[in-house]
């Protein structure tokens, strides 16, 4: 039998995203969004104030995460490395706050997966602890986006929103490179 409460609230989750969508078209720059009681994805720069009732994210150092790192996307429904997924993220000055980001599935470790944020600030480009790896569907404005490779994040299955794009081979292929090389991944 299925199981019915997480397919219910996985259909109210998805039916509140496309009424946030259709909403946005309204709403001037400055303007707070209401808060909710489910976490959704937000604007893709606006914080959130605290973090949503979820799974705890956990973060670690990359090179205490090493492992095999091997390109595996299959829109299948679970996030595969290789995908791109938004889950809420920590900041790491205040961990009881953060916002919703798209993050670079590199592998799993049990039942969570290991993801690399994404971020399209333009400060990125000169730090060493970022890759840039252009633009893609997971950014709607089409900006250019950097993966974060020396904080590893560690999101249960059930914790990410949704799928945002697969990111193609030679893109995550340099990504893998750059933590191979710096990192001790295999």
């Amino acid at each position: 039998m299925a199981n019915w409460p997480n397919l219910l609230k996985r259909a109210v989750t998805i039916g509140l995203d496309l009424l946030s969508e259709s909403n946005k078209g309204g709403r001037r720059g400055g303007t707070a969004a209401p808060e909710r009681p489910a976490p959704r994805r937000s604007e893709p720069d606006g914080p959130r104030p605290s973090a949503p009732a979820r799974g705890p994210v956990r973060t670690a150092p990359a090179a205490d995460r090493a492992m095999t790192v091997v390109y595996a996307p299959d829109l299948d429904g679970a996030a595969d490395p290789g995908e791109i997924v938004w889950a809420w993220v920590p900041y790491e000055e205040d961990a009881s706050q953060g916002k919703d980001r798209p993050l670079l599935v590199v592998g799993r470790r049990g039942s969570d997966l290991l993801g690399l944020m994404l971020s399209s600030q333009h400060d990125r480009a000169g730090d060493p602890n970022w890759v840039g790896i252009g633009s893609g569907a997971w950014d709607r404005q089409g900006r250019a986006s950097f993966i974060r490779l020396d904080r590893v994040l560690e999101v249960g299955e059930h914790d990410i929103r949704r799928e945002g794009a697969v990111l193609d081979r030679t893109r995550f292929d340099r990504v893998a490179a750059e933590l191979r090389t710096r990192y001790g991944w295999r």
